[in-house]
């Protein structure tokens, strides 16, 4: 339970999540619920041409294609919609949300991901702008849009949203619409974002490890600090950026990352502000 008088607080990753806990806390605030204010907070990323790691202004991959790749989840009953590797759709956390409203199948690829949007309404649509098809690659981008969000109930839901590393092999997939991996949110305990390289937050779970690390009694801090010293201590040196956002179900929010420079939005009953988060060498 949120503390007392606390109607909603929204998170979201990178100073672009700061549109994103807007358009959530106007759904909120118009009577919609954490999924749907995960997902309006999504979307306002995915739209933004101006963000080239989501959605509309991807990146693209080798192949010069846009492939999206998102994911959201519902605290209450761990039900979840992914999809991955998804071409000509420009809210791709819109798709994974139909998929988990129809409760068949939790995550669909490639081909099977569009089809499925199709046939629930989606049209398709061009991804790449004029500036992401000349962009040239002068470093590999990781940022990703996660969105997490809990009301004065601890109902909670997270949403995260990336088309990816620029240039990446055609239908590589990364952390963002694993299960676990760039989201995990369980209403009994909190819910975690996660956004850097991909390859370096699969390899321990972890918004999942997050989560688990606040139900065996640590802090957000805490939580979101052993995460990422997992993450080194596998990597070794020189690490790519990783980082975690974690929202305890009573509201307590804390973020970190391995490298300096993560910042995220936050938006409390409405009020907004943008934080720099601490990195694991500030101790």
């Amino acid at each position: 339970m949120a503390p007392a008088g606390f109607q909603f607080r929204v998170a979201a990753t990178w100073k672009f999540g700061r549109a994103a806990v807007v358009a959530a806390a106007e759904a909120l605030a118009r009577g919609g619920n954490c999924l749907d204010a995960v997902e309006r907070g999504a979307n306002a990323v995915e739209l933004d041409p101006s963000v080239n790691s989501v959605g509309y202004g991807g990146m693209p991959n080798a192949s010069g294609i846009v492939e999206l790749d998102a994911a959201i989840m519902r605290g209450s009953d761990l039900r979840a919609g992914s999809v991955a590797a998804l071409q000509s759709i420009r809210t791709p956390t819109s798709v994974a949300r139909a998929l988990l409203q129809e409760n068949r199948h939790i995550m669909l690829v490639g081909p099977g991901a569009l089809t499925f949007a199709l046939a629930h309404g989606f049209k398709t649509e061009e991804l790449l702008t004029n500036e992401t098809r000349n962009k040239a690659a002068s470093r590999p981008s990781h940022d990703t849009v996660g969105v997490v969000a809990v009301d004065a109930q601890g109902r909670m839901a997270a949403a995260c949203s990336t088309s990816g590393t620029a240039w990446k092999l055609p239908g590589r997939v990364g952390d963002s619409p694993l299960i676990g991996g760039g989201l995990y949110v369980d209403d009994t305990v909190g819910a975690a974002v996660a956004t850097g390289l991909g390859e370096e937050i699969m390899r321990v779970c972890g918004s999942f490890l997050v989560v688990e690390l606040m139900r065996q009694g640590a802090e957000p801090d805490e939580a979101c600090r052993t995460a990422l010293d997992r993450i080194r201590s596998a990597v070794g040196e020189n690490p790519a950026q990783a980082a975690f956002v974690a929202l305890r179900n009573d509201g307590k929010i804390a973020a970190a990352s391995l490298l300096p420079g993560f910042s995220f939005a936050l938006t409390t009953d409405g009020v907004t502000e943008l934080l720099e988060a601490p990195h694991v060498a500030e101790r």
